[in-house]
């Protein structure tokens, strides 16, 4: 009786011990899957184009990894309340790492501080914290570069003379911010260049930047020779103001982030030049990151995910052509 009890326990401690030890599934290309892991993904917005690419993105390095990935931002990206919700949400739900993008660098400190204590990792993506200090990994645009480098297409496309203006996104956007102070560093290189107006902000819709757009130019009429835009919305707000004046092709515009809209207006000498990010690749590492984290692998606290600059000239290029239509979920 006692050896029949003895043999029973030792079989149930090896079959425990077997199961302990089962090596991950495999995906259908032969990699490692992880375990029951939820990601959630919280981007300033859904509607807009390049948060559809971040999204593609996260989606093929949830598929490849196997983990749960949770899509979900505010429905206006201005409304830092409703963000701050959202993220709330996912921590009562207890998942187990947040990438988030931050629709304000000061508002949303708060919240990941609360992560933290909840033992929440968050890699923050595209647009940057005041405070990083509670956070695992920044995945995003060099944007001060960004900036640089669309001050630098300004200048080349109007002779290094002239007076430009400046369409900021909406205070409190870290990233639209640097991409901003970044153009302004770039044109101070140009004695013969001009910046008229710096202070103006073009809001998260293309129809606020629309009705800021024809003040500014109702200001500043002909003076303007060209005007920078910080993101996708706020250039097509511009573009619709300069088509509507008649003068699209006759001020220069350049733009960051793209559109169908932009891409076309560029193909007819209506934008000067595009400024690219690569969101289908910062989706992808932000989720890789995530989850090189909760395995316990060292990850890097700044990952860059590369800028470029699209113009006529270059445009049908195989990597500029990829990333002036990157794939969308």
């Amino acid at each position: 009786m006692v050896r029949s009890i003895f043999l029973i326990c030792t079989l149930t401690a090896a079959t425990m011990t077997l199961v302990g030890c089962q090596p991950p599934s495999e995906t259908a290309d032969g990699s490692s899957r992880d375990g029951d892991w939820t990601i959630a993904m919280i981007p300033k917005g859904e509607t807009h184009i390049y948060w559809k690419s971040v999204h593609f993105g996260a989606r093929q390095a949830a598929d490849e990894l196997g983990i749960d990935l949770q899509w979900k931002g505010p429905s206006k990206e201005n409304d830092r309340d409703e963000q701050i919700s959202v993220m709330q949400s996912f921590l009562n739900r207890q998942v187990d790492g947040i990438c988030l993008c931050p629709l304000d660098a000061d508002a949303l400190v708060r919240p990941v501080a609360e992560a933290g204590r909840a033992k929440v990792p968050v890699v923050i993506f595209d647009s940057g914290l005041s405070d990083t200090s509670g956070t695992v990994s920044y995945v995003a645009t060099d944007n001060f570069r960004g900036g640089q480098m669309a001050g630098d297409a300004m200048a080349k496309a109007l002779g290094e003379k002239g007076n430009v203006v400046v369409m900021r996104y909406q205070k409190g956007s870290e990233s639209t911010h640097q991409r901003e102070e970044g153009f302004l560093e770039a044109i101070g290189k140009y004695p013969d260049m001009t910046v008229i107006s710096s202070d103006q902000y073009g809001g998260s819709t293309t129809e606020a930047a629309i009705d800021k757009s024809q003040q500014i130019f109702n200001k500043f009429g002909d003076e303007i020779d060209g005007i920078f835009a910080s993101c996708e919305p706020t250039a097509a707000g511009i573009l619709q103001t300069l088509r509507d004046r008649k003068s699209a092709g006759d001020v220069a515009l350049v733009a960051f982030d793209s559109s169908e809209t932009l891409r076309k207006a560029m193909a007819d000498g209506q934008v000067t030049a595009i400024v690219l990010q690569d969101p289908v690749r910062m989706g992808y590492l932000s989720i890789q990151t995530m989850v090189q984290h909760l395995r316990g692998e060292d990850v890097q606290r700044r990952v860059d995910t590369g800028v470029f600059v699209a113009t006529p000239d270059n445009m049908d290029d195989e990597k500029i052509r990829s990333l002036l239509q990157p794939g969308q979920a």
